[in-house]
């Protein structure tokens, strides 16, 4: 009860010092530290001493006040590193206290418009492969409203619902409509192939030429069957159609770019070829990025038959990509108009409509 008595008493005078500026704090919280710890010997009858929770509390409230240097001649029962976990959980403690009353006490904003996330909703809807990057790129491009992924999450996980199965592929109708379209039927940066294969399993290489700077979609080269050094000029040609002469080309180290005929075309064009690491797939990125974008954005969901089916949907893509398609490497624009340094003007959230590219695969929100 001495022990007890003085411990109170301690308290009381600490107490009065931390109220008061200039008291000793620091002397009286070294002796009562010093004088909880004999409590706690004297009250315990095993070798190794028994702390309460009321005795961690109080160690680490006096450690708080004393200097990290004084812990070590100061502590006899425990450690200086107990007493400093201690004082660390009790700081986290009341963190959690005062962020859980401030909570309480001081609501944040109620959120944004309805008409923002109707839009954001209605996007997602029309457009179920768009992750919420994309999203938010294209509201801002749009509406001009800055809207970050987080947001375009959180209001997604609010308010959207997938479609029965919960899955992104096309729909039956946009399907059919592909089908039947299929039956009515100066300086570029890297260049790659890519094949892909029709409804009747024929397969056809695709060269794809783009311009690095502004991540524009140059043009496509399409032909069936094996490639040899003629039908590779005339697929870079048919690339290249209607566009400026390229000072430079990128490509890698693929045996198709190492015909004599494509060689000698380059020397015609006074195109200089330059050539990307061996064996490192990740020194050509931009070209790699592209084809896989081609691939699991487009070609993947439609349909083709022949090779005229296949130049025609291409083309099609080609639009959407450089002209609507938002590209987070370019702040969020799009590669037409980065390539014009001209920034699209903004629509209203309240009065917008919806244009529909590549038969209705993608839409995008515009000006009304």
């Amino acid at each position: 009860m001495r022990c007890i008595s003085f411990l109170l008493l301690d308290l009381m005078v600490l107490t009065l010092n931390i109220l008061r500026p200039g008291g000793t704090k620091s002397v009286i919280a070294e002796n009562l530290l010093l004088r909880h710890q004999l409590t706690v010997i004297r009250r315990s009858h095993h070798r190794a001493p028994k702390l309460r929770t009321s005795d961690r509390i109080t160690l680490g409230l006096v450690s708080q006040l004393i200097n990290p240097s004084r812990l070590k001649s100061v502590s006899i029962v425990v450690q200086p590193t107990t007493l400093l976990n201690f004082h660390r959980a009790l700081v986290k403690r009341e963190y959690r206290i005062r962020l859980g009353r401030r909570a309480q006490k001081q609501p944040g904003p109620k959120g944004h418009s309805r008409e923002l996330i109707n839009a954001i909703v209605e996007l997602k809807q029309r457009n179920p492969r768009y992750g919420c990057p994309r999203i938010a790129e294209t509201i801002t491009l749009t509406f001009g409203i800055l809207v970050n992924k987080d947001i375009v999450r959180r209001v997604l996980a609010k308010h959207y619902k997938s479609g029965p199965g919960g899955n992104n592929e096309p729909s039956w109708l946009t399907f059919l409509g592909h089908s039947k379209d299929s039956l009515r039927s100066r300086c570029v940066g890297p260049i790659d192939f890519f094949r892909c294969e029709s409804l009747t399993l024929n397969s056809y290489w695709v060269l794809v030429v783009m311009d690095q700077r502004s991540r524009r979609i140059v043009g496509f080269g399409v032909h069936h069957g094996s490639v040899d050094g003629i039908s590779l000029c005339r697929m870079f040609n048919q690339a290249t159609s209607g566009a400026d002469p390229p000072c430079y080309l990128s490509s890698d180290n693929d045996p198709l770019f190492n015909f004599h005929r494509w060689k000698a075309n380059l020397r015609v064009l006074e195109i200089e070829e330059i050539k990307s690491v061996p064996y490192t797939p990740i020194s050509h990125p931009f070209i790699e990025r592209l084809i896989g974008t081609i691939r699991r954005e487009y070609l993947d969901q439609i349909p083709f038959w022949n090779s005229l089916d296949l130049q025609r949907k291409l083309a099609q893509f080609k639009t959407y990509y450089n002209e609507h398609r938002t590209h987070s490497a370019i702040n969020g624009l799009t590669p037409g108009h980065c390539g014009n340094f001209s920034s699209p003007g903004t629509a209203d959230i309240n009065h917008y409509r919806w244009q529909s590219h590549c038969n209705g695969l993608f839409q995008t929100p515009m000006a009304a």
